[in-house]
């Protein structure tokens, strides 16, 4: 509640300022008020609608995809909040002569209609942000309706501060009531930058960095008023992981400088403009020396796996060259040429499946049988469906072999493999009133000699030894594509942006005027301004 009520009376208070001194100004120069009010009132359902939509959006959408949208938010919030904060930074000491600039320019451009214009503009602009940035507020609360309730109250009071500034029955000193807020804000946007990377997290967008770093249940117990205070308002978890901590000490440090810095001791545009080269030349730095060190890790070589029978006896090993298999039993190798599917989860891992035929049974085999073959074959039993007294055979025999082999690969590694196989005996005549098929069981003795194929399969051990490391390779894999991959091109664009920054200060700085002091340090107002209920500091 306490951090929607900050963030209602911020955005609700610079939106009052700016209808105040519009409404000021039509009724000093004898204009109607009304089209300012349709203005303002259009834009309060704008920024309602747009917060509306998302949040039903939201809702609508799968989990993962929730996820995804909640990061997307958040994003934008800091966003917001950030523009908001360095521009507040920059401007709160001359806010309000600025904002009468304004409006004395839109009354002699354009008359009301532009001050019209120039409200509703304002306050969608203050309402966009702050459906967007309680939105994102909302989401990291598990009870909507106490955050909504500060919300209401905060522009409550907003609305009311700006009513009695202009009336002159409050007197505020901007300055100091926007470097307060600041300092609040920025650590509701730090949190929010958490809560975004978390929710990264679980959309699957962002799996590096998910080291646990610091247990800080102690420090924030479930159901408490620490709890709520540092998971509800200020939006820390109990288990921050690594790229959480990493993210929100590089949001919180700078922008609490900016904020908290003296505005009396800030550099000039020269030191400045070095300062942020500096800076610029670190990140590159940095990001080359992410791009040196960060190579990925390379897959292991693939060793021959074992493979077990159906009742857990050896059945050689088998090693893969490309799309081939290669099942070696007591010296003897058997390649089993197979086909790639498509890829396909196994065992926790997205691996190729490569699937074929394999021999299912080696050796001529009898064209007719005997009744005491057949029994022999069924282990001792008479099969179902056949009567020694009606059908005594001898019986016709048509024998047919169903195999396949499956193969799981990553990394061109064998995963895992499998090699079915079933014999199917059909008998006729004998007796037999019509043909009947039975299913040989695995391992079952054969006429001739031979024995029914019983398939096999990668030792199970195995396969959970070789799914675990490559779980482990693709988790290293990720990591090194962040760290020397994502994380030095986000460096690049933040040098990039720095030097833009610097070479757009110097383009605009232009030589100070005859008669006038200039000096590396805050600008310094010397003109008459009358006096205002809106103090600077």
């Amino acid at each position: 509640m306490l951090a929607t009520f900050i963030i209602g009376l911020r955005e609700g208070l610079e939106a009052a300022l700016i209808v105040g001194i519009v409404a000021t100004f039509l009724t000093k120069n004898g204009r109607r008020l009304t089209p300012m009010w349709i203005g303002v009132s259009a834009a309060v359902l704008l920024s309602l609608a747009v917060g509306t939509g998302l949040a039903l959006v939201e809702k609508a959408l799968p989990q993962a995809a929730q996820e995804g949208l909640e990061t997307v938010i958040g994003a934008v919030a800091v966003l917001f909040v950030t523009s908001m904060i360095l521009w507040m930074s920059a401007h709160a000491r001359g806010l309000k002569r600025e904002l009468e600039a304004s409006a004395q320019h839109a009354l002699g451009g354009g008359g009301s209609t532009a001050l019209a214009a120039m409200a509703f503009l304002a306050v969608l602009k203050e309402g966009f942000e702050s459906a967007v940035f309680l939105l994102a507020t909302f989401q990291a609360s598990t009870n909507t309706i106490t955050p909504a309730l500060g919300a209401v109250l905060g522009i409550l009071v907003a609305v009311g501060l700006g009513v009695g500034i202009y009336r002159g029955g409050v007197r505020l000193n901007l300055s100091r009531f926007f470097r307060a807020t600041g300092v609040f804000l920025v650590l509701v946007a730090a949190g929010l930058v958490v809560r975004a990377l978390r929710t990264a997290h679980e959309a699957g967008w962002l799996n590096a960095g998910q080291q646990r770093t610091l247990d800080l249940s102690w420090l924030a117990p479930v159901g408490s008023v620490r709890g709520a205070l540092f998971t509800g308002v200020l939006g820390i978890p109990a288990d921050p992981r690594l790229v959480e901590v990493l993210g929100w000490v590089a949001f919180l440090l700078p922008m609490m400088l900016i904020v908290l810095w003296p505005q009396a001791r800030r550099p000039g545009v020269a030191v400045s403009n070095r300062i942020k080269q500096v800076l610029a030349g670190a990140a590159l730095a940095t990001a080359a020396a992410l791009v040196a060190f960060g190579a990925a890790p390379a897959a292991a070589t693939s060793a021959p796996a074992p493979l077990v029978d159906a009742t857990g006896a050896s059945a050689g090993t088998a090693t893969l060259r490309g799309t081939t298999l290669t099942r070696t039993l007591d010296g003897a190798a058997v390649a089993l040429p197979l086909h790639s599917t498509g890829d396909t989860v196994h065992d926790g891992s997205t691996a190729e499946h490569l699937t074929g035929p394999a021999a299912a049974v080696a050796g001529e085999l009898p064209a007719t049988l005997t009744l005491a073959e057949l029994v022999a074959l069924g282990g001792g039993r008479v099969p179902v469906g056949v009567d020694v007294q009606r059908n005594p055979g001898p019986y016709a025999a048509r024998w047919a072999g169903t195999s396949r082999v499956d193969a799981w690969v990553v990394d061109g590694r064998l995963l895992d493999a499998t090699c079915t196989q079933r014999v199917v005996l059909t008998l006729s005549g004998g007796g037999l009133p019509t043909p009947r098929t039975l299913t040989v069981s695995p391992g079952s003795a054969l006429p001739g000699g031979h024995l029914a194929p019983a398939g096999w399969r990668v030792e199970p051990a195995y396969v959970g030894r070789t799914a675990h490391e490559v779980r482990a390779l693709a988790a290293d894999r990720t990591e090194a594509h962040f760290w020397g991959r994502f994380v030095p091109v986000l460096l690049v664009l933040t040098s990039l942006a720095l030097l833009l920054v610097v070479r757009r200060r110097r383009a605009t700085t232009l030589p100070a005027p005859s008669g006038s002091t200039t000096h590396e340090g805050p600008a310094t107002d010397t003109t008459n301004t009358p006096r205002s209920n809106v103090h600077a500091g």
